[in-house]
């Protein structure tokens, strides 16, 4: 048995004094955390995100947004544009394949769930479903790769 060295009123007090703290930080937390994933998700996305895995691409956007959304609009030196879109409730999985210097992140959807559209195509606009969403990455770390998951997963629970 171990004998407590605080008297009884300096026990309740250090209880009280924990709880207290406790309380304090699960509330700021709580206000924050819906701001705080998505700054995080949206950081490590724009940071790992690997344009020069196609040359062609004149510029890029890669969001997640607080309703839910991954989108991802590519445009190419000729004018075309490719944009993507996925509601992270509909996501079923995610894998990674590649290393730690690259790879490609694969969000994958329940079914044909992925908004795809294709703008100023040679072949004309295209709208169509997918069930993969395959973003090129680069400096993935295994900390960083768990950490987005649960980004993406935390803003799959808010859509439900």
């Amino acid at each position: 048995m171990v004998k407590s060295v605080l008297p009884k009123n300096k026990k309740i007090a250090f209880i009280f004094s924990i709880i207290a703290a406790a309380a304090v930080s699960l509330c700021f937390v709580a206000g924050m955390a819906d701001q705080d994933w998505l700054n995080w998700g949206n950081k490590c996305l724009s940071e790992s995100f690997d344009p020069s895995s196609d040359i062609k691409i004149k510029k890029w956007e890669l969001v997640l947004t607080d309703d839910s959304f991954i989108r991802l609009r590519k445009t190419f030196q000729n004018g075309k544009q490719e944009y993507f879109s996925l509601y992270l409730q509909k996501m079923d999985d995610m894998e990674y394949l590649g290393n730690v210097n690259n790879g490609t992140l694969e969000l994958k959807a329940k079914s044909d769930d992925i908004i795809v559209q294709t703008y100023n195509d040679r072949q004309g606009n295209v709208d169509s479903m997918a069930s993969v969403l395959k973003i090129p990455v680069k400096n993935m770390e295994p900390e960083r790769l768990d950490s987005l998951q649960h980004a993406l997963i935390y803003f799959k629970s808010k859509g439900l």
